[in-house]
């Protein structure tokens, strides 16, 4: 049977007493321990020490915070506090993320590559598929603009064929490219023939995602990085 502070030293603490563990552990492994002075030094020994007995690896945990700790903990050191923040903040998005992610549009060489990629795709992700044909007006525009969505969508796959290609070129004229099909766990959710007709003669990636959001197709767009976020990583 698990032991309960097994439990405790495995897993994330929930709480205001779980939530100061955390920081404290991370506040710990974050420190530069070989330029601390030797009084400190021999605190964080204590207060992270791997090889304590389990009693009093509880008691720690259960205890209140000493004022030596406190002062150790309350120092001056946003650089450590951003870092926490930013890995909690990853680590709920991680927690409700699902599915797979992808990178760029792929290119699909054959029929059964495309009916491969929407029955076996995970059932939670949406597949964009571009059906065009080289030298039909929209096509190339169209692909440049699923180039950019793929990067802004990790979490959709964004998919082109040629009609030639499918093996469908009779279906797919080129009255009804460039063709888009959006499905999700299999099911054809969206089916756009010339679907260029609905937008703007000259038409941007803002325009397709603004024509696929219209029928609530695409999921919500992941937030940009902050600035203060950047900084941090810069440094």
């Amino acid at each position: 049977m698990c032991d309960l502070l097994d439990l405790e030293e495995t897993a994330t603490q929930t709480g205001p007493k779980g939530v100061i563990n955390d920081w404290r552990r991370f506040k710990l492994e974050s420190m530069d321990q070989e330029n601390l002075p030797t009084a400190k030094r021999e605190l964080l020994r204590q207060m992270s020490s791997p090889h304590r007995k389990k009693d009093d690896a509880r008691s720690n945990l259960n205890r209140k915070m000493s004022v030596q700790e406190y002062e150790l903990l309350k120092e001056e050191d946003e650089s450590c506090l951003k870092k926490y923040r930013k890995r909690c903040m990853q680590e709920m998005h991680d927690k409700l993320s699902f599915g797979p992610k992808f990178e760029g549009v792929h290119d699909l060489d054959s029929g059964e590559a495309f009916l491969e990629v929407i029955e076996k795709e995970h059932h939670s992700t949406v597949v964009v598929v571009h059906i065009y044909k080289i030298g039909v007006k929209g096509c190339e525009e169209l692909n440049n603009c699923l180039d950019c969505l793929a990067t802004e969508y990790p979490t959709v796959k964004f998919c082109r064929i040629d009609a030639v290609s499918s093996g469908a070129a009779e279906r797919f004229s080129d009255e009804v490219l460039p063709t888009l099909l959006v499905y999700k766990a299999g099911e054809l959710l969206g089916n756009f023939l010339a679907c260029t007709q609905h937008l703007s003669e000259e038409f941007f990636a803002t325009d397709v995602e603004t024509f696929l959001n219209s029928y609530g197709l695409l999921p919500e767009k992941e937030a940009p990085m902050t600035t203060e976020e950047e900084e941090n990583d810069v440094e």
